[in-house]
């Protein structure tokens, strides 16, 4: 069979993946302003949104347990049923990352809130971003961790996961470390990315599920102040400074 013949298969889903993408119609979301304070997670919790994830540890420091927590909307409206590739039904439903801040005198207060980082689902080809199966959500040693998982079943052939460390400093919080896994599932390529913000190396190792031995660089990155989690964007189409474009 020639290389184009087994070729075909992958292009048709590649095809028919991209096309079911710009078919369907996603409903427009409001988000809610979230509560200044609460007594606990769910008092931050507004009307039909349900908590996914929870997170505690000390983010600043002070010896009080902080919240980190992932609420997301149920609204049936934003459940799609379709004929197309994909996830059927479809759930599109948005998410909300928040920390809260412990009180001394009891109560969290709000520090942040963001519907971004966490990129809502619009093409039922790509796999739930943060499914709580393939992703971290956790506080250690001050640091939130948390992870996006990439995959589709049709229109890419690639899978992989990016992990965000975020730290609370200058009354925000900021991202000190990105990791970046991926491989290509029809070539078997495998790429990794690891960057630290606070001493500005980045690593990255590039090679092959079928082989033991990796090509592995150490570079230097840019000073420049560490990002606020609201100057990230998408988690998924983040690309610090450059690095992923630039990749062989």
């Amino acid at each position: 069979m020639s290389a184009a013949l087994r070729l075909l298969p992958f292009l048709l889903l590649a095809w028919f993946g991209q096309a079911s993408a710009r078919e369907l119609e996603i409903p427009a979301v409001r988000y809610p302003a979230l509560p200044a304070v609460a007594d606990d997670v769910d008092g931050f919790v507004p009307p039909g949104w349900r908590v996914e994830r929870i997170a505690r540890g000390d983010l600043n420091e002070d010896g009080a347990e902080d919240l980190a927590f992932v609420i997301r909307m149920q609204d049936r409206r934003n459940i799609l049923d379709h004929d197309r590739f994909g996830a059927r039904p479809f759930d599109t439903n948005p998410r909300i990352l928040a920390v809260a801040l412990a009180n001394r005198a009891g109560g969290y207060r709000l520090a942040v809130q963001n519907h971004a980082l966490i990129p809502r689902r619009e093409n039922p080809t790509i796999e739930d971003p943060f499914h709580s199966e393939d992703t971290d959500f956790d506080i250690e040693r001050r640091a939130l961790r948390l992870s996006l998982y990439r995959f589709m079943s049709a229109g890419g052939w690639n899978a992989g996961h990016t992990t965000f460390t975020f730290r609370w400093q200058d009354d925000a919080l900021r991202l000190i470390g990105y990791d970046y896994s991926d491989v290509g599932r029809s070539t078997g390529k495998t790429v990794e990315v690891s960057i630290n913000f606070l001493t500005h190396r980045a690593r990255t190792a590039i090679g092959n599920i079928e082989q033991d031995d990796e090509h592995v660089r150490w570079t230097r990155i840019a000073r420049r102040p560490l990002l606020a989690i609201g100057e990230i964007g998408d988690g998924l189409a983040f690309d610090p400074q450059g690095l992923l474009s630039a990749l062989p």
